[in-house]
């Protein structure tokens, strides 16, 4: 999706149009992303200041047009371009929070095959939560290391 450029006379947006523009460049590339993250990456790569006000003004309009979606994993709230992108699930953290997609074919097909009483499926939300990789290493050392304390 080709998005074109501000002018400097459109004027009477909520949000600065050139602040909008700059923010779409920045979710070309994201997956899932909050405030914070969006706005250290703005300024401390692309120099580029803008207020976390600006910022959570104008995620409001670009959900409201449906360009980004609003996820909340947990306590944290991300959001994500809602264009150009294929079915994907989400895997959540639940010890570091960490956000991870995934494809899954078959997962999909199922999904999308289950037949619904009264309800026609147009899109959906997968979140699995658990353990990502390192935190389970992590958990399992530490409780290996307790266990040898307690025989010493």
């Amino acid at each position: 999706m080709a998005i074109p450029a501000p002018s400097d006379t459109e004027e009477g947006k909520k949000a600065p149009l050139k602040e909008m523009y700059a923010i779409f460049l920045h979710l070309r590339d994201e997956l899932n992303f909050d405030i914070d993250t969006l706005y250290s990456l703005m300024a401390d790569q692309e120099n580029f200041r803008v207020s976390r006000a600006t910022l959570y003004n104008t995620i409001i309009l670009l959900i409201n047009a449906r360009l980004v979606i609003k996820h909340q994993f947990g306590n944290s709230s991300q959001y994500e371009k809602s264009y150009n992108r294929d079915t994907h699930h989400h895997q959540i953290c639940t010890q570091c929070g960490k956000v991870t997609e995934f494809q899954n074919e078959e997962l999909q097909h199922a999904i999308e095959n289950t037949k619904l009483s009264r309800f026609n499926l147009t899109h959906y939300s997968l979140y699995m939560y658990g353990l990502c990789s390192k935190c389970d290493r992590a958990n399992k050392r530490k409780k290996k290391n307790n266990n040898h304390k307690k025989e010493k």
